[in-house]
C-alpha cells in the first residue's frame, strides 16, 4: 500500500493527492466529474420541460429551461477547468507534448464513441416514429436554402480546419491561424443559421418543440448537435488565443489535433442529420 504523497513518480502512476487539485492530469481532479454533472443536468433540464408542458404540469414551466441552462454553465465551467489545468496552466514548463500526446487522442476517440452512442439513441427514436403513419401531422418546409448554405459551410470548415493542422506541422504559423481562424469563423455563422432557422419555425411558422413527436425529434436531435458545435467553437476560440499567443509548434500540437477530431465529428453528424432529419423528413 502506498501513501498520498506518493513516491513512485517515476513509474508513471501516482496515487490520488490532495495537491493534484486541480491539476488536469491528477487521479484527484474533479473536473471531469463537474463536466459530467453539467452533461446530466442537460437531461434532466430537458425531462422537466416535458413535464412542465404536459397536459398535467407537474413542474413550473420555467424549471427545465432553468435547470438546462445552468446545467449548460456547469458543463462548460468544468470543461474549460479540465482543458486550462490538463494543457495550458503548465504548458511551458512541459517541453514538448509528445509524452502522452496517444494517451489524449485515444480518450478523445473513447470520447466520440459515448458521443455516436448518444446520437445514435437520437437517430433510433426518429427511424421508429418514421415507419409509422407520415406526416405525423403538419410539417415546416424543412429543406431549405439556409440548409443547404449551412451545409457547405460546416463542409468549409472541415478543410480549413485540416490544412490548418497541416500548416501547423508544417511550421506554417500564418498559415495555421489564418485557417484555423477561418474555421471559426464557419463555425460561428453555422450556429446564427441555425437559430435564425429556429427563429423562423419557431416565430414565424409555430412549430416548437411541443408540437408532436416529429418536432421532438426534429429540436432534439438539431439542438443536441447545435450544442456540440457550440462547445467545438468554444474549444476552437480557446486553440486560437493559444495559437496567437506562440503555444504551438510543429512538435506541440496534441490539442489542435484532438479539436479538430472533434470539428470533423460534428461535422459528419451534420450529414447525417441533413440526409436523415431534413431529406428523409421531408420525403
Amino acid at each position: 500500500m502506498g501513501t498520498a504523497d506518493d513516491t513512485n513518480e517515476g513509474e508513471g502512476h501516482h496515487l490520488p493527492a490532495t495537491e493534484d487539485w486541480p491539476r488536469g492530469f491528477g487521479e484527484a481532479s474533479w473536473w471531469p466529474f463537474i463536466s459530467a454533472a453539467g452533461a446530466a443536468g442537460l437531461y434532466l433540464g430537458a425531462a422537466l420541460f416535458f413535464l412542465g408542458h404536459g397536459d398535467i404540469e407537474l413542474v413550473p414551466p420555467s424549471a427545465g429551461p432553468i435547470v438546462f441552462i445552468a446545467s449548460a454553465g456547469l458543463f462548460l465551467f468544468g470543461l474549460f477547468g479540465w482543458l486550462y489545468h490538463a494543457f495550458v496552466a503548465d504548458y511551458w514548463s512541459r517541453g514538448t507534448d509528445s509524452h502522452g500526446a496517444g494517451s489524449l487522442r485515444f480518450g478523445m476517440l473513447l470520447f466520440l464513441g459515448t458521443e455516436i452512442a448518444t446520437f445514435g439513441a437520437g437517430f433510433i427514436y426518429f427511424f421508429f416514429i418514421r415507419v409509422g403513419t407520415w406526416p405525423p401531422g403538419e410539417l415546416p418546409h424543412l429543406l431549405s436554402s439556409l440548409v443547404l448554405i449551412n451545409t457547405a459551410l460546416l463542409v468549409a470548415s472541415s478543410f480549413t480546419i485540416h490544412f490548418a493542422e497541416i500548416s501547423l506541422r508544417k511550421d506554417n504559423r500564418k498559415g495555421f491561424l489564418g485557417l484555423l481562424g477561418v474555421t471559426l469563423l464557419l463555425g460561428i455563422v453555422f450556429i446564427g443559421g441555425q437559430v435564425f432557422e429556429y427563429y423562423t419555425f419557431i416565430i414565424e411558422e409555430g412549430f416548437t418543440l411541443t408540437d408532436g413527436i416529429f418536432a421532438s425529434a426534429f429540436f432534439s436531435l438539431t439542438g443536441l448537435h447545435g450544442l456540440h458545435v457550440t462547445m467545438g467553437a468554444i474549444l476552437l476560440g480557446i486553440v486560437f488565443v493559444r495559437g496567437l499567443a506562440g503555444q504551438y509548434t510543429a512538435e506541440r500540437h496534441t490539442s489542435v489535433s484532438t479539436v479538430s477530431m472533434y470539428w470533423h465529428f460534428v461535422d459528419v453528424v451534420w450529414l447525417f442529420l441533413v440526409v436523415v432529419l431534413y431529406v428523409g423528413g421531408a420525403a
